[in-house]
Order: structure tokens, then C-alpha cells, then sequence
């Protein structure tokens, strides 16, 4: 259980941080769309096919991804990670 908390407050904070950037002038090119692919593979049609696959593929995948497009952002979109 404390793993699933540790999870979702990694989640919860790049969440935060992707948010801000999103907002931010400043923001790469580059980060609209992968947000908007993440975005789109989390609500994949497959998820209804097969539900459970789909659940655990959500739970590992989009969280990674999330992770990911938050660590290739420049450090002044990051600075909010560590206010």
C-alpha cells in the first residue's frame, strides 16, 4: 500500500508540474503533443475490450510517460517540483 501512495504522490506532483508548463510562454513545442498522446493513449478504446489489461497497462504506462515528459522539460518549467 505504501508503494500505491508513493506512486500516486510522484503522479500527483508531476501532474502539477506538467500543468505549469503547459501554461508557461515559455513551454517547448514539443510538449503539447505528447501531452495531448499520452492523453489520447489513456483513454485507448482497448481499455473497454479488455478491461483489466487495460487497467494495469494505464497504471504502469501513463505514469511513466507523465514522469518522463516531466524530467526532458527544461529546469526553470521544473522549479515548481521543488517549491
Amino acid at each position: 500500500m505504501k508503494k500505491i501512495a508513493l506512486l500516486w504522490k510522484v503522479v500527483r506532483d508531476d501532474l502539477r508540474v506538467l500543468l505549469y508548463a503547459l501554461r508557461h510562454p515559455d513551454r517547448p513545442r514539443w510538449l503539447m503533443p505528447a501531452t495531448a498522446l499520452v492523453a489520447l493513449y489513456a483513454i485507448d478504446p482497448f481499455n473497454v475490450a479488455v478491461p483489466f489489461v487495460g487497467i494495469v497497462d494505464d497504471g504502469v504506462l501513463v505514469p511513466l510517460a507523465l514522469h518522463l515528459i516531466v524530467r526532458c522539460l527544461p529546469i526553470q518549467l521544473q522549479r515548481l517540483r521543488r517549491l
